[in-house]
């Protein structure tokens, strides 16, 4: 067992020391840098291609022109040679100078030509065999090997130019993709986060008879989902409205007829049943209203220590409230209560006792010490008809829903968590004043 744990310690490490190795930035994942790094690449290696072929194509037929004049003239040497009239000038018998490769070649009785460096400049020899010797001629090619390094200059140069302009063209028009689709992007994440009125509206969409790309496909594919699902939200925001408010005639009726029963365990049944009934359907009115974005903020100034007393009486529950510090906020009053009447009430239907309602300036927290927040809760947030607890009590789960839906009414962030030795916690965090001064009861005017 020994070898095969050393194995699996070495394999461990050997992945540490590999996950720890030097990681990428972040902007080179983007389609901008791919796209330019691939239009760079391919530039280069079009370039290169072009460019080779050219430079070999000239320097062929540069090489060609000068060894047609070099053989021409070293034919004109022969036969003035054979005929014993004087030589061409840079014609002689083993000229000083020439390359020995080219000396042995024509001395084994063969013709032939090389290009190599006489006094610094660049030369085309031509030589051939004469009585055992090498009858050599030499002509000028400085000129011609600076027309083939000017062709490479202008090769170079051009096709810096040409990657340097196509990746300017190719950025600028991978940027207007890419800008669409973080568009794209941007207004999901809206339609995500509950703003259903967010739309791409990308112009290619509005015209029929214009051709679209594949984003603006993408785009129009997501307006008409958007547009699809805030439909059906409406539609399911006006069932709802309509069913509870429909259902509270009714319900009040059967309230005022269950007070006309004799009284007795059934007619205490029966009126409790009508009171949740009556209760369940106020809530579903009220969640419609919250959804449909109508409620309006009464704001003025509260100090929340007496505000928080005052609901724990309301509920007649036994909750111990700790003011840590008090503070005077803007806010309105009835909808404050509404979301710490339903935490106050959900901790003692879920949780157990004691249960503690603490202020701390802006900040109020409601403690219980029962089992906690079940996952779904921590994970999604309060969920309409699902209540849940790890004791497995469960109800129709609209008390955090409503309460959830009035902090943000009143711009306040409410949160859960389970705290490290037991028990839920709901944290209210509430906008100071903007006038706060730091005396908590006697904010500036």
């Amino acid at each position: 067992m020994r070898p095969r744990t050393s194995r699996i310690s070495r394999a461990s490490r050997s992945r540490g020391l590999r996950s720890r190795g030097p990681r990428l930035p972040a902007w080179t994942a983007t389609l901008t840098w791919k796209s330019a790094c691939f239009i760079v690449v391919m530039c280069c290696s079009l370039a290169a291609v072009l460019g080779a072929l050219v430079h070999v194509e000239v320097t062929r037929q540069t090489v060609r022109t000068a060894r047609e004049k070099a053989l021409t003239k070293l034919h004109d040497a022969a036969r003035a040679y054979e005929a014993g009239e004087q030589l061409p000038p840079e014609t002689g018998l083993d000229l000083p100078g020439l390359p020995p490769s080219l000396r042995a070649l024509a001395v084994s009785g063969q013709r032939g030509t090389i290009v190599a460096d006489k006094d610094g400049r660049a030369t085309m020899w031509a030589a051939a065999p004469a009585d055992g010797r090498a009858l050599a001629t030499a002509i000028d090619y400085s000129q011609s090997a600076r027309t083939i390094s000017g062709l490479d200059n202008a090769i170079i140069g051009s096709s810096v130019l040409a990657i340097g302009g196509t990746l300017l063209v190719g950025a600028f028009a991978v940027t207007r993709v890419t800008r669409r689709l973080h568009q794209t992007a941007t207004v999901a994440r809206r339609i995500s986060g509950g703003d259903l009125d967010a739309r791409v509206d990308d112009p290619r969409t509005k015209n029929p008879a214009r051709h679209q790309d594949e984003v603006a496909t993408v785009a129009g594919a997501l307006d008409t989902m958007a547009a699809g699902l805030q439909a059906k939200l409406l539609s399911e925001q006006r069932f709802t409205a309509d069913v509870a408010h429909e259902l509270r005639t009714p319900l009040t009726g059967l309230q005022a007829a269950s007070e006309l029963l004799p009284a007795g365990r059934p007619t205490e049944l029966v009126q409790e049943r009508v009171r949740t009934m009556r209760q369940l359907t106020e809530d579903l009115l009220e969640i419609s209203r919250l959804d449909s974005g109508s409620e309006q903020v009464e704001a003025d100034l509260h100090p929340l220590g007496p505000l928080a007393e005052r609901v724990v009486r309301a509920s007649g529950t036994d909750t111990q409230v700790e003011v840590v510090r008090d503070l005077c906020v803007e806010t309105d009053r009835r909808r404050l209560e509404r979301v710490l009447g339903n935490l106050v009430t959900n901790a003692h239907k879920h949780g157990r006792t004691p249960v503690l309602l603490t202020v701390d300036g802006p900040v109020v927290t409601v403690r219980d010490h029962g089992d906690g927040y079940p996952d779904y809760l921590l994970a999604h947030g309060p969920q309409r008809f699902r209540t849940e607890t790890r004791a497995g009590a469960k109800g129709h789960g609209l008390g955090l829903t409503i309460a959830l839906g009035q902090a943000e009414v009143l711009g306040a962030s409410l949160t859960f968590h389970n705290a490290p030795d037991g028990g839920a916690v709901a944290t209210l965090r509430l906008p100071p004043p903007p006038d706060d001064t730091g005396d908590p009861l006697h904010p500036a005017p």
